[in-house]
């Protein structure tokens, strides 16, 4: 586990886009006031929307098999629930 780089509160407010260029390229920090740790600058998780056709099958063959008759009894034991009418009390 690798320590993430302490930045002061006053490092932050004199130095911020440097630090933003650097947070947006995946670096991380902890921020101090006065020497304490007070909270982590962490970049977001950008989430992927694109998977390769070669990827889909890569996990593909990674995946359980699956039961056709089990996954229709699934589906008809779904089907025959029904919700609560919520003007019918």
């Amino acid at each position: 586990m690798s320590v993430q780089p302490e930045i002061s509160q006053r490092d932050l407010r004199s130095r911020p886009e440097e630090i933003m260029d650097a947070v947006q390229a995946g670096q991380s920090f902890t921020v101090t006031r006065d020497g304490h740790r007070i909270g982590e600058l962490i970049p977001l998780r950008r989430r992927r929307r694109f998977v390769s056709r070669a990827e889909f099958a890569a996990m593909s063959r990674s995946a359980p098999d699956l039961s056709l008759d089990a996954f229709r009894a699934d589906q008809e034991a779904t089907a025959e629930q029904r919700a609560d009418d919520p003007y019918g009390r």
